[in-house]
């Protein structure tokens, strides 16, 4: 495996290899040995999996906040998705800053998100499905949320954003006075 750091701090693209024959395909999803500096004292403690079917659509932008605050390792397993970290951690010199990573399942790029970033992602392919591992458990009174088209974030979806959940819809836009998160 092969960590590339992104210019998001703490936020990485985790390159691996897939072997190829007349059977098929094989590629290591996760290794402890191989991410022990990646991953320090956490372990994975939860694994989900979600599929959008229709290209567009936006899932996200995601977080918990402290004490419950996860680090998420998201891999593409089927089509093609548009993956986006945005930094919120207060004092961070990303502090609003956002980054985009194509992950589909023939490069086998993971996007690594630390704590205290938000996650969120546009399918631009049909039935594009993603397996999410995360160091913390899913707290539904720590979760927030930022709205896609928030402008102070200004991120650049590469198609045109449809199918957003009610939930994500909802989400406050980010307050001027917004000092990020204390992790």
């Amino acid at each position: 495996m092969n960590v590339i750091p992104t210019p998001i701090a703490g936020a990485f693209v985790v390159e691996t290899r897939t072997h190829a024959d007349s059977r098929g395909a094989f590629t290591r999803v996760y290794c402890a040995q191989s991410l022990a500096e990646l991953m320090g004292s956490r372990q994975i403690v939860q694994i989900n999996h979600s599929r959008t079917t229709r290209a567009g659509a936006v899932r996200g932008m995601h977080f918990q906040r402290p004490p419950y605050a996860e680090m998420k390792l998201v891999r593409c397993i089927r089509g093609r998705v548009w993956d986006v970290v945005v930094d919120l951690r207060a004092g961070s010199a990303t502090f609003l800053k956002w980054h985009a990573q194509e992950l589909d399942m023939e490069s086998a790029r993971m996007l690594v998100i630390p704590e205290g970033c938000a996650h969120g992602f546009q399918a631009l392919e049909p039935d594009s499905e993603l397996i999410y591992l995360h160091t913390a458990f899913y707290t539904p009174l720590a979760e927030g949320g930022l709205r896609h088209d928030d402008p102070t974030l200004a991120i650049r979806w590469p198609l045109e954003p449809i199918e957003l959940s009610s939930r994500d819809r909802s989400h406050p836009l980010l307050p001027d006075d917004f000092a990020g998160i204390q992790v």
